[in-house]
């Protein structure tokens, strides 16, 4: 088991946090999540390279993937198909978070993303870990990794490796994954 820090929000809800400061969810992924209110946030930057809003999106964990768990959660090829929320939740959730973004447009212009990513441990179903990160225009999902995925991949290997602990590669994608994408990857 790893250390959790107890602390309170701004409404008084008792959170806890894992080793990496972020907080653990216990959302269900199969019940549509509440989102910010419409216009609420703001991303940073634009395009492929946007960030969320902090205040909305800061990052949020799965509590049952720990430094000691990564062998059989997101080191386990397939694991991440085994935790993903189902479209059927995820719709409702990703329009409400483009109103909440103000972002406007066809759904398909936006990938309803994990900030902390399934593969690094992200929580499953939060909206603190969620948000409409936006898409190549006219490309098929199936066929292209935009930038913040190459990301996600090179740290789940760096954590699979062992060189990386996992708290660690949490908090850079969740602080600043555009700065990640430079140190950690190429092109």
């Amino acid at each position: 088991m790893t250390p959790a820090t107890i602390s309170a929000s701004a409404s008084g809800a008792v959170m806890a946090s894992g080793p990496g400061g972020l907080v653990n969810s216990t959302a269900s992924a199969h019940v549509v999540q509440r989102q910010p209110a419409a216009g609420a946030c703001r991303a940073r930057g634009a395009g492929l390279y946007s960030t969320p809003d902090r205040r909305c999106t800061p990052g949020a964990v799965n509590p049952a993937v720990t430094q000691a768990t990564i062998g059989s959660t997101i080191c386990r090829r397939g694991w991440t198909s085994t935790v993903r929320p189902p479209v059927s939740v995820t719709e409702p959730e990703k329009l409400a978070s483009m109103r909440a973004y103000g972002d406007g447009g066809s759904p398909s212009a936006y990938e309803y993303d994990h900030l902390v990513p399934l593969e690094l441990g992200g929580a499953v179903n939060d909206s603190r870990n969620l948000w409409p990160e936006p898409d190549y225009p006219g490309v098929s999902r199936s066929f292209y990794l935009n930038p913040k995925d190459k990301l996600e991949r090179a740290l789940n290997r760096l954590v699979c490796a062992g060189t990386m602990p996992l708290a660690r590669a949490q908090r850079l994608v969740a602080s600043d994954w555009v700065a990640a994408l430079r140190t950690y990857t190429r092109g």
